[in-house]
């Protein structure tokens, strides 16, 4: 009985992960700028073509559908073209596993970096999700989602976060935003947290002191657009950190 279910899991992954033309707003950055551009536990943001990209961009109202994390050449490793593996995902139909930034180059993407992250910190991130390689992505994600493919009436902005905490709470399985996010939670770096102001007095007691205090916003709630809008995360334009001239531009009809 089991079976049926994870083999129609996998057909559907199959024809949600087909890309669609034209289904991208942005412009693809230059490779070779991105590579010279990213760090170890830098998040890329990918505005992905897929059905299922479609999806997500639909829940999340944003150009973001996935996300993915840069370790460096260190992973090991080379894709079929003999690319070196540098980042880790969560892959509709692979799974938990190595990509090439070469698997990227025909995206618009973004760089999302966290902010004086510790060393130490920074190694503990990459242990865990390089911990993680061959985990099975979550099916459930992938039934969930498939319904927002479908003509629907309109969701209330106010639905739709809680529509994306989706998955079968299985460790063993993963979504790519929320494998990301858990990670940086994990060593006290936050995302994307729920902030509440604390009043109290303070030690003259002359005026009140207001003392944010900051609650964890579960995983699975995290979306890759979060990175983005994130206030601890810096966005970084290879174009522009490479080194940008407007003067140098050559227009066409001048």
């Amino acid at each position: 009985m089991l079976v049926l279910p994870r083999a129609l899991g996998k057909a559907l992954a199959r024809y949600l992960s087909t890309p669609r033309p034209g289904a991208q707003t942005g412009v693809a950055p230059d490779p070779r700028k991105l590579a010279q551009c990213l760090q170890p536990c830098d998040v890329l943001l990918v505005e992905g073509s897929t059905r299922i990209s479609a999806a997500i961009k639909y829940l999340t109202q944003s150009t973001w559908s996935h996300a993915a994390l840069y370790v460096g050449p260190q992973l090991g490793g080379a894709d079929a073209e003999g690319h070196p593996h540098v980042f880790v995902e969560a892959d509709i139909v692979l799974g938990v596993c190595k990509r090439s930034l070469a698997h990227y180059q025909t995206y618009h993407t973004r760089i999302c970096r966290a902010r004086h992250l510790a060393e130490a910190d920074r190694i503990r991130i990459v242990q865990e999700l390089t911990g993680k390689i061959g985990n099975q992505y979550d099916m459930k994600n992938v039934f969930d989602l498939a319904r927002y493919l479908f003509p629907t009436p309109p969701i209330p902005a106010r639905w739709r976060r809680n529509l994306i905490a989706l998955g079968s709470g299985d460790p063993t399985r993963a979504i790519c935003s929320s494998l990301i996010a858990e990670a940086f939670q994990n060593v006290g770096y936050p995302v994307l947290p729920i902030v509440t102001q604390d009043l109290g007095q303070d030690e003259s007691r002359h005026r009140a002191a207001a003392r944010e205090i900051f609650h964890i916003r579960h995983h699975s709630l995290y979306a890759p657009r979060d990175f983005d809008v994130s206030p601890y995360f810096e966005i970084v334009k290879p174009t522009l950190a490479r080194g940008f001239d407007y003067r140098q531009i050559e227009w066409a009809g001048k």
